[in-house]
């Protein structure tokens, strides 16, 4: 698979192979907005819904085998202009889900590992929400983080046979959402943007000494072309 490598996405050209919910009834929606502020056009979603969600399978940086990299931080800017439910202001968390497709459990959609960011409501302006994993070959679950697809089909576990680290192996979906696995929700009105949607990859030590290896062969053969004798320095 693909190794995942660091980028921004600030909707400045379109969605970026990110989507957000579209409503069954054709009421509301999701799409790109300029006038929420933020420096930039963000992601907007304005539904009725059991929650709200975004995600890519497509944007290739956030996708693929997150364990040939020695770190992983996923964030977003994230602005609540309503969530009403029944005609009261709640709150929602907001959770990462990393989801693996090919490797599923009979009768569920994916596998995937989890983790809280916080909590959004319309009193807040926009805030930063972040993880960072700082280790992709941890076998158990690391402090904070869930899984889906266990014994009773939601969560927070992993099915048998599967760890932390081979989700991580094969990531073909990310998405932000309010719907935690293993929770229910009611019906709620919702107006959401999400803007600066972030992945920072930090190679694996043994990358870096390749790198340097790399650097030094080139410095050498730069050396031995100019017919000068490489320098120790």
């Amino acid at each position: 698979m693909a190794v995942p490598t660091s980028t921004t996405v600030d909707f400045s050209s379109g969605e970026s192979g990110w989507w957000g919910m579209q409503p069954a009834n054709g009421v509301g929606g999701s799409g790109i907005d300029t006038t929420l502020g933020n420096s930039a056009p963000v992601l907007r979603t304005v539904i009725e819904n059991f929650g709200v969600t975004w995600g890519t399978s497509s944007n290739q940086p956030f996708i693929g085998d997150y364990t040939k990299v020695g770190a992983v931080t996923l964030g977003l800017d994230i602005k609540a202009q309503q969530i009403n439910y029944f005609g009261q202001d709640v709150s929602r968390n907001v959770v990462v889900e990393l989801r693996d497709y090919d490797n599923k459990p009979e009768n569920l959609p994916y596998t995937s590992v989890f983790y809280n960011l916080g909590s959004i409501d319309s009193t807040k302006d926009w805030q930063h929400l972040s993880v960072t994993i700082s280790d992709t070959g941890a076998q158990l679950l690391p402090a904070g983080w869930g899984g889906y697809g266990g014994p009773d089909g939601t969560g927070p576990t992993l099915p048998s046979g599967r760890s932390f680290a081979s989700v991580l192996a094969s990531v073909d979906e990310v998405v932000f959402t309010t719907l935690q696995p293993g929770y229910f929700y009611g019906f709620t009105n919702f107006d959401v943007a999400i803007d600066n949607v972030s992945i920072s990859a930090v190679p694996e030590p043994s990358t870096y000494g390749m790198l340097i290896g790399g650097l030094g062969l080139v410095g050498c053969w730069r050396d031995a072309g100019s017919g000068r004798q490489p320098s120790n320095r």
